[in-house]
């Protein structure tokens, strides 16, 4: 098998211009028209728009990798990090510590180079134990290939499928040198939102580090793409809509892969995602309508702390059901204090019970 890196005019990436133009020019305008709709926002909206936007990204570029985060933890850590007040902030671990720093070093900072030290730092950042999973790794530096050459492989043991095998280690130092230069370069022929598409083919073809490969390339994807709107702020989440169509972006990307160097294919997939990426930012503008309409309605509604930490739970998307144990502990009170919110809340017509009753008997913002 023959991959596209081994190929003898590796990187010379070409594709059709006139079969993407059409696609090309869709997504560029529906990205502009969405930039604008969302910087018409008030400050607070906006600021919330952005928040709910990188709390997903982060969340679904490690789902993608099979990595649960908790939701609270990364929506808090982003916030402590912009400078948000949004109350009732949840400790995160460094692990999540480190996924959000990467991710916010690479849109909020989308200006600055980016330099080899800075992507060990992000790779220091996302293995802080110097571990993926039980295995030791190395962390900040190129891979080495020590137990031999970097493949991306599925299948129980025995039956393996190699679905790609990268550059040799002794060849990174120049792989890198190579990508780090163009994407740095300020060429004004290449539209910036194909540049993002790009640098992330390329990126994770090259699979500089023995992990988080995948997460780095979404991250420096999102860069280019801050890049194309001049902007730090994020509004839609291209990682969510990949983890949506994962199977197709493996598929897609294993295709171009081991194909030549003709990348028409890959480029058509990433520009159709990002435009389906900003169906999810418009249910992402929903949600943060409602709920500055809800509390404009409730304005003078005398609530508590705990009341109000949880209806905002609730309005960002509380995932699971909503008991008076969940309430409980999540809240740090007794039971009876719990039933008692909860309680008060129903009598108001702020929950409602699920159809579901005794023991079970859980709760949802009334409609």
């Amino acid at each position: 098998m023959r991959y596209i890196h081994q190929r003898s005019d590796w990187p010379a990436f070409r594709w059709d211009t006139a079969s993407i133009a059409g696609v090309l020019g869709d997504v560029r305008h529906r990205q502009g028209r969405l930039i604008g709709q969302m910087r018409s926002l008030g400050f607070q909206l906006r600021e919330e728009a952005v928040l709910h936007t990188l709390t997903e990204d982060v969340l679904k570029s490690s789902e993608i990798e099979g990595e649960m985060l908790d939701k609270e933890q990364v929506r808090s850590s982003i916030a402590r990090r912009l400078g948000m007040d949004i109350g009732g902030l949840s400790r995160a671990d460094r692990h999540v510590e480190g996924v959000v720093e990467m991710m916010l070093d690479a849109t909020q900072k989308y200006e600055a180079p980016l330099t080899v030290e800075r992507l060990f730092g992000w790779h220091a950042a996302l293995f802080p134990t110097g571990r993926s999973g039980m295995h030791k790794i190395t962390v900040g530096g190129w891979r080495l290939d020590e137990s031999g050459p970097m493949e991306v492989i599925s299948g129980p043991i025995g039956r393996e499928r190699v679905h790609y095998q990268a550059p040799a280690a002794s060849l990174l130092d120049r792989e890198m040198r190579s990508f780090l230069g163009w994407f740095n370069a300020t060429e004004s022929s290449l539209d910036p939102v194909l540049k993002a598409a790009i640098a992330h083919l390329w990126f994770v073809t090259i699979h500089p580090f023995d992990d988080g490969n995948g997460r780095m390339a979404r991250a420096i994807a999102d860069m280019g793409l801050a890049r194309s709107e001049s902007s730090p702020q994020r509004f839609y989440s291209m990682s969510a809509q990949i983890r949506v169509e994962r199977d197709r972006y493996y598929d897609v990307l294993e295709h171009t892969q081991k194909g030549d160097l003709d990348i028409t294919p890959w480029l058509d997939w990433f520009l159709a995602c990002l435009g389906r990426a900003f169906v999810g930012a418009e249910e992402i503008l929903a949600a943060v309508l409602r709920k500055a309409d809800f509390w404009r309605t409730h304005a003078a509604t005398p609530l508590n702390p705990r009341q109000r930490d949880m209806i905002n739970r609730l309005l960002d998307g509380f995932i699971g059901k909503l008991t008076s144990t969940k309430w409980a502990k999540i809240e740090k009170c007794s039971p009876d204090t719990a039933l008692r919110d909860i309680t008060d809340l129903l009598d108001r017509n702020i929950l409602e019970k699920d159809p579901a009753g005794g023991r079970s008997t859980s709760y949802s913002l009334s409609r």
